[in-house]
């Protein structure tokens, strides 16, 4: 690919870092990176050999004038970033969420549109490769016509793990901004992504959190959890997010002549007792993936009654880029197709701010928790 694309990072943590080299991969000259944190920055361009080193992001744009921007701040933390990044003629790869709320999210769809600049939203699980088999295998018939699809999910978090933005509605945190988006992504992908009809409940049994200072990656956030909880100097931060969800859906699908149900079931943290797993279930037969965003073994069950485990078809395997990490590699795929897009080669779809736009609004549909009806009379 061209090396033309200047790309400019907005974040340091791991997804920042993670972003820069899936744009590296894709042929880009990372120009510059912007972080909070004066100190963590340069270690972090140091480390990475980026040029640009900053913490005023309109300033960054300014002196590295980018093609491309990648967002890879805390979701509370997007909208400005992007409107002046769009505002500067900038295509923007945003990570997930794309904002706090469905209104700004739109907003941004809207603005780029008027600026007609290309934007990628990284809710990128839909590109590991079993979920590429699965979505070939729903295509070509192989469980009949779907009717149902199971997400089912429980990571069994710390409840000490550091305050931060997670435990933050207006800095985009909450499993459905960090979970949900990723697994209706894959569900959309192979089924459809037409959503008709959808409602759920969530649950915040978080509570509050230890603060404690220098957690700068969220991947490395374990590490910061006190040793002693119970001192009386530790401060405390109250949670006001969920941590726990379950979402109905109605999916149409090209594929069935009637609305397809899906159950989208997470508990950030309680215990899982067998595998996390996405399953697709048709009129004459199953598709199972194993693992919280489907990315492990697919096993189909058809015709003979048993489920068989499937290897990954050979041309889907080649398209999946050699890095370590699912994340990673996922970062990866959704950067080479963006990258392609915007050289004018012909891609398939991918997930813009339209798709980002849109799960922002769902999510505040669910958050409302208005779908109860008082039975306790009956």
């Amino acid at each position: 690919m061209s090396g033309s694309f200047k790309v400019l990072i907005a974040g340091t943590g791991f997804a920042g870092q993670g972003h820069a080299e899936a744009f590296r991969h894709a042929g880009c000259e990372i120009v510059g990176i912007v972080g909070r944190t004066e100190k963590v920055v340069q270690d972090v361009a140091a480390k990475m050999d980026i040029p640009y080193v900053g913490t005023d992001w309109q300033q960054a744009l300014d002196v590295c004038r980018p093609d491309i921007v990648a967002i890879a701040t805390p979701g509370g933390a997007h909208f400005e970033a992007i409107s002046l990044a769009i505002k500067a003629g900038c295509h923007v790869f945003s990570d997930k969420p794309l904002t706090d709320s469905g209104d700004t999210a739109v907003s941004l769809y809207q603005l780029a549109q008027e600026h007609n600049v290309r934007t990628a939203y990284a809710a990128s699980f839909r590109y590991a490769a079993s979920v590429l088999h699965a979505k070939r295998l729903v295509a070509d018939g192989a469980i009949g016509a779907p009717v149902e699809v199971e997400c089912i999910s429980h990571f069994n978090l710390e409840r000490d793990i550091p305050f931060g933005w997670s435990h933050r509605k207006e800095d985009g945190g909450g499993r459905l901004n960090n979970n949900f988006t990723h697994t209706l992504s894959v569900v959309t992908s192979v089924i459809g992504d037409k959503i008709i009809n959808i409602f759920g409940e969530v649950r915040d049994d978080m509570g509050k959190a230890p603060i404690v200072e220098g957690v700068h990656n969220f991947m490395t956030r374990r590490d910061f959890i006190p040793k002693d909880l119970s001192d009386p100097s530790l401060q405390w931060g109250e949670s006001n997010v969920e941590w726990s969800y379950t979402v109905l859906a109605q999916l149409e699908s090209e594929f069935a002549s009637r609305p397809v149900s899906v159950m989208f079931k997470h508990g950030g943290l309680v215990p899982r007792f067998q595998d996390d797993h996405i399953v697709f279930y048709g009129t004459k037969g199953a598709i199972y993936l194993k693992g919280h965003y489907g990315s492990g073994q697919l096993s189909i069950w058809g015709q003979d009654k048993t489920w068989q485990p499937l290897p990954v078809p050979e041309d889907i395997a080649a398209t999946i880029p050699e890095v370590t990490g699912e994340t990673e590699q996922n970062w990866h795929y959704l950067a080479r197709e963006f990258v392609k897009d915007i050289q004018g080669q012909d891609v398939a779809p991918y997930p813009t701010f339209k798709e980002g736009s849109q799960y922002q609004q769902l999510i505040d549909i669910i958050r409302m928790n208005d779908n109860w009806v008082d039975v306790a009379d009956l």
